[in-house]
């Protein structure tokens, strides 16, 4: 009993002090709010702020996290000092995870696994936490809307992504169609499919609001008939919303298997794969999730499981070997994972999923989507920004370009404030930039947890480095 709750505990806490830890602020929602926020780290006190704090640790103690503070104590000088007292920088970055953890809190999270897999071994590790592990797919399949059974757990969002796409059975002149605001790494393995096998590759045009043209893709679906249809719902390049549903249907109605990247949307807001009608759903653990770091997952639909699909190199997890010529692949979404795997980090996704679901998919996305909306008002008066997101739905990602300025190293100057962003170049995006006329932008992305003083703070800072 003691071995098994220092393993749970540790996921539970890995995922928790990831919520906690990547924020370095509030754990609020306010709901009154309309700000947003942006992606990378560093060390300085944030802004304090006076809006209610909701029961946050409550919830942590739902989840297994019993050493934070007390229900409506701020989590700023509760929970974040409960795990470590030397996180203090102001973060505006979804994508802030374990890899920014303080050292104290690396300590706490690393020691729990290596003592239990040193006094009893991996595997058996594994075996006694086997119903927390099945706990994990259950909540992770309830923040998308699938049964536990149809939801794979990886290594990481590409991964994912990159088992569904070999799973097709591509040959020379088959079609794969797009859209010009799909993520770099799924352009890139288009290419490699397109240079390898003779697949065509056809990109859906824009349309004039932003987004996909949905005729032009239902043309392209009606007309050319393609092996697959894949689509970033959110990219990473801009706040930009793609109407995955409304090609969903399309695909459903000429029976056109549909992959979808969700890897900045989980987490951010609501994902029913059943109402998307998708075949394939992949995503990350960490960014809007806020999850552990080198973790995610695949949902795959009943439609792939029937028609045989696997990956192109399933292993001993994935499948049975039967006969010497002769295997028989995981009758579930099973098939698309591998034997090694860190079970604590599918215990961290888990608990990242169910601490989503307390919280409420839908409040999340309203208070990450009022801040968003707030901060590219206040860059809209900036002289010298330009606020790049274009789109009939935004969510809560924030890109913008400055006169005269490299994002890279407006990153480094609001990092040396304590204020953590990213940044992009071109080739994260070559198709949008160069139509936006822009070699890059800096990157924000606000969540739930982001205050307005941390958006007057990211203003303030903003117009310093710009204007002295």
């Amino acid at each position: 009993m003691h071995n098994r709750r220092r393993l749970s505990m540790w996921a539970i806490i890995f995922a928790a002090a990831t919520l906690i830890a990547s924020s370095c602020g509030d754990d609020t929602i306010d709901d009154t709010a309309t700000t947003s926020s942006s992606t990378s780290s560093s060390t300085s006190a944030p802004a304090t702020s006076t809006t209610e704090t909701p029961p946050v640790a409550a919830v942590m103690k739902d989840v297994g996290v019993y050493f934070v503070a007390e229900v409506g104590q701020p989590a700023r000088g509760g929970v974040v000092e409960a795990l470590a007292g030397s996180i203090r920088s102001i973060e505006v970055n979804e994508d802030a995870t374990a890899d920014q953890l303080a050292e104290e809190t690396l300590a706490v999270l690393l020691s729990g696994p290596s003592e239990l897999e040193a006094e009893i071994g991996g595997y058996e590790a594994a075996d006694v936490e086997t119903d927390a592990i099945g706990r994990a797919y259950e909540d992770t399949a309830t923040l998308i809307g699938a049964p536990p059974d149809r939801v794979a757990m990886t290594e990481h969002a590409t991964a994912s992504f990159a088992a569904a796409l070999s799973s097709i059975p591509f040959q020379s002149g088959d079609v794969l169609a797009t859209t010009c605001q799909d993520y770099v790494s799924n352009q890139i393995q288009y290419l490699a499919l397109s240079e390898r096998f003779g697949v065509e590759i056809v990109r859906a045009p824009d349309a004039p609001e932003g987004g996909v043209d949905l005729q032009a893709m239902e043309e392209i679906i009606h007309r050319r008939r393609p092996r697959l249809v894949s689509v970033t719902q959110i990219p990473t390049n801009s706040g930009l919303v793609q109407d995955v549903d409304a090609v969903g249907a399309m695909c459903r109605a000429r029976d056109v298997l549909y992959l979808v990247d969700g890897c900045q949307s989980v987490g951010q807001m609501p994902v029913d794969v059943e109402a998307m009608g998708c075949d394939f759903f992949s995503a990350t653990s960490r960014k809007y999730m806020r999850g552990p770091r080198g973790a995610g997952f695949l949902y795959v639909s009943d439609r792939v499981l029937d028609a045989g699909l696997e990956p192109l190199f399933p292993d001993m997890r994935a499948a049975d070997w039967i006969d010497d010529d002769l295997y028989q692949p995981a009758p579930d979404a099973r098939r698309f994972e591998t034997w090694e795997y860190a079970w604590a980090l599918v215990l961290g996704t888990g608990a990242a999923a169910r601490y989503s679901n307390a919280i409420g998919i839908e409040r999340i996305r309203d208070r990450a989507r009022a801040l968003s909306g707030n901060l590219r008002t206040r860059l809209s008066a900036i002289d010298g920004a330009k606020v790049l997101d274009h789109g009939a739905e935004l969510g809560a990602t924030v890109t913008a370009s400055f006169d005269d300025q490299v994002p890279a190293d407006l990153v480094r100057e609001l990092r040396r404030r304590g204020i953590n962003t990213s940044s992009q170049t071109r080739i994260d995006a070559v198709i949008d930039y160069d139509r936006k006329g822009v070699d890059g932008a800096l990157r924000m992305s606000p969540h739930y947890f982001n205050t307005e003083d941390d958006l007057d703070a990211l203003e303030g800072a903003l117009r310093e480095i710009l204007h002295g």
